[in-house]
C-alpha cells in the first residue's frame, strides 16, 4: 500500500522489510552472510518485485532470507509511510541507476521454534547466523548510513517489543 500522492522517492529502490518478534518482545536480527564487520548485523528486508504489493514482498523476504513461512508468524502492524536512505558514493557504483532504498516495514510476532529457521531456504543466502536482540539496541548495529531509518522503525515498533 502507497501513501497517496507522488512518490517522495522515485530515485530509490522499492524494498520491504521485517521486523520478527518473539513471545518476550526481542526481536530477531541476522548475521549477514560473509560481510566484514562491525556492523554485521540486520532484518530481513529486500527488493519488492514490480507491480507487487509490500506486505507480500515482506512476507517473500522473510522466507527467502529466514525459512520462515507466513504461517509461523502473526502480523503486528506496519508502517505506511515509505522510508528512505541514500547509498553512500562508496556503495551507490555497484547498485545501478539506484540512488538508495525506499522501505515499507512490517512487524510480525513469530509462533515457531528458532530449529525452523532455515538460513539456506532460497539461495544465495543472506545471513550467516542470528540472535534475538532488544529493540532499542538494533540502530546501533546496523551499517551507519541505514540508521536513521533503522531508528525510525525501532520507534514505531516499539510498543510490539513489551
Amino acid at each position: 500500500m502507497r501513501a497517496a500522492g507522488p512518490d517522495p522517492f522515485p530515485a530509490h529502490r522499492p524494498n520491504a522489510g521485517v521486523v520478527l518478534f518473539d513471545a518476550a518482545g526481542l526481536c530477531w536480527i541476522g548475521k549477514r552472510f560473509g560481510a566484514p564487520g562491525p556492523w554485521v548485523w540486520q532484518w530481513p528486508q529486500g527488493g519488492m518485485d514490480p507491480g507487487e504489493d509490500a506486505e507480500a514482498a515482506a512476507l517473500r523476504e522473510l522466507y527467502e532470507e529466514t525459512g520462515a513461512t507466513a504461517e509461523m508468524v502473526a502480523p503486528l502492524g506496519s508502517i505506511d509511510a515509505w522510508l528512505a536512505y541514500d547509498f553512500p558514493p562508496e556503495v551507490r557504483g555497484d547498485k545501478g541507476r539506484w540512488r538508495g532504498q525506499k522501505q515499507r516495514w512490517f512487524a510480525y510476532r513469530y509462533h515457531g521454534r528458532d530449529a525452523d529457521f532455515d538460513l539456506t531456504a532460497v539461495p544465495p543466502q543472506e545471513f550467516e547466523g542470528f540472535r534475538w536482540e532488544r529493540l532499542e539496541r538494533v540502530p546501533e548495529l546496523i551499517i551507519p548510513w541505514k540508521r536513521d531509518v533503522y531508528r525510525a522503525v525501532a520507534e514505531a515498533f516499539a510498543p510490539f517489543a513489551r
